[in-house]
């Protein structure tokens, strides 16, 4: 049984990442850990927090972990808001702030090809390692669906008809960007 440190405080992120993880390998989040802090995410670049926040958690314990920082890069927008998504639209991390945001911005752009971005950092074995996956699609001018969160009900994956928010997790994972990074992590542990 593989045991990692899942450097996060976000639940949604959690309970995604759990349903694509095989059962060999065992996460912790930084609550059973017995850790509670907000790790800072200072940096211009996914991998660059997604680094900060692997190497606060290793600090503290000096176990095997891992983190991840997501970003919605949409082209029209030049990749904004990309590594700022969380809090696109100010400090409290409002998603919905955040989609009315990205809405305004986009109104009367006819492109709208976006893309999320995940990048995983694991430290294994005192190692730094990374992992990314992009998913393409498009923004559309609503909120549809309830589940998810974050840009999900704006967000339609390239090959499907509906948004993130009117997926249930297993058909979110088909599409998603996170999936694909977790896909990566996981061929790592089976070499």
């Amino acid at each position: 049984m593989t045991t990692l440190i899942f450097a996060t405080n976000n639940e949604h992120k959690v309970s995604e990442l759990q349903s694509l993880l095989p059962k060999d390998i065992h996460m912790i989040t930084l609550r059973e850990a017995g850790i509670d802090i907000d790790i800072p995410e200072p940096h211009d670049t996914l991998i660059l927090n997604a680094e900060e926040k692997a190497h606060t958690i290793f600090k503290i314990t000096a176990q095997n972990c891992f983190s991840e920082d997501t970003g919605l890069e949409i082209d029209a927008l030049q990749g904004a808001p990309g590594v700022h998504s969380a809090r696109y639209a100010g400090e409290d991390r409002n998603f919905q702030a955040n989609i009315d945001k990205v809405l305004l911005n986009l109104k009367g752009i006819e492109n709208r090809a976006a893309q999320f971005r995940t990048v995983i950092c694991l430290i294994w074995n005192q190692q730094k390692y990374y992992f990314e996956g992009i998913c393409r699609g498009t923004i559309i001018h609503e909120n549809k669906g309830n589940a998810g969160f974050g840009y999900d009900p704006i967000f339609i994956p390239d090959g499907a008809t509906k948004t993130f928010a009117e997926m249930t997790i297993e058909e979110k994972n088909l599409y998603s960007h996170r999936q694909k990074a977790v896909t990566k992590l996981l061929e790592f542990f089976t070499k």
